[in-house]
């Protein structure tokens, strides 16, 4: 996302909690922060994008968090999947300190972000969405503003359940048609020239076929946003059942497994059965 904005034409500081990980774009002409509060200080538009709500919370409050660098007047635009509750916890003091928020979740995997085509889920004010619209633009292909702050993850939370089902169904599926002595290919081809077809299967089915399951999407991510969707039910008072067994079916491979596999490999609890 940040070599896109730098092949655009931005000025773009970083700053990564593995400070590795920003080796590259800084090679590229970013400047390197020393901290969040640095960067924020320096920035009309901050964007975050971090794990979990836990990492959000220590980026944006903890010492020299993000929040106590923004000056009046800019936004700050958080593209991590997190609770509705925490993106209106964050937008109300971005308020206090007359800074404007938006929740903008992503999905698009680290294929989407390389090619500039993420998918933004936007909670917030429409005049917000105007001021950082060319910066979205750069590094995604469609923006959706769905609703007032939080809007945005509650969709991203509803649609990841959505692909967490899916995929989990698949390898559901590939396990009775492997056991029945049939190529999983068949399944594919047949699912996806009929009702059955999942455009998410174009991108992990040739993995799951394969076993090679080298993170685009990690499943410990995955895991942690279908927690995050049976939480937001609880809250609304709604049984997800299907929802509930997929967070046991990807946390039981999420702990049985000793590296950080995309979240197709949830085709291994039926693997090791």
């Amino acid at each position: 996302m940040a070599l896109n904005l730098l092949k655009a034409g931005y000025a773009v500081t970083v700053w990564n909690r593995t400070p590795a990980r920003a080796e590259a774009v800084v090679a590229a002409g970013a400047t390197l922060g020393a901290t969040p509060r640095a960067v924020a200080a320096g920035a009309d538009v901050l964007i975050t994008i971090v794990s979990d709500p836990p990492a959000v919370e220590a980026v944006l409050w903890g010492a020299e968090g993000a929040l106590a660098g923004l000056r009046k007047g800019s936004v700050l635009v958080d593209s991590s999947t997190i609770s509705p509750d925490l993106a209106r916890r964050t937008a109300a003091a971005c308020a206090e300190r007359g800074v404007e928020y938006l929740d903008a979740p992503v999905t698009g995997g680290t294929w989407g972000a390389e090619k500039g085509e993420l998918v933004f889920m936007v909670g917030g004010p429409a005049a917000t969405l105007e001021r950082v619209e060319p910066l979205l633009k750069v590094m995604g292909k469609r923006l959706f503003l769905l609703g007032p702050n939080g809007a945005g993850q509650t969709i991203k939370l509803a649609m990841n359940l959505i692909l967490a089902l899916e995929v989990e169904a698949f390898a559901e599926a590939l396990a009775i048609v492997r056991a029945a002595g049939l190529a999983g290919e068949r399944l594919v081809e047949v699912m996806q020239s009929s009702m059955g077809r999942a455009p998410v299967l174009d991108i992990k089915a040739p993995v799951m076929l394969s076993g090679d399951y080298a993170a685009s999407f990690p499943l410990r991510l995955m895991y942690k946003d279908v927690a995050l969707a049976l939480d937001l039910a609880k809250e609304l008072k709604i049984t997800l059942p299907a929802g509930a067994a997929a967070r046991e079916t990807y946390g039981a491979v999420r702990s049985a497994s000793s590296d950080d596999p995309d979240y197709a490999a949830v085709a291994r609890f039926w693997e090791k059965k």
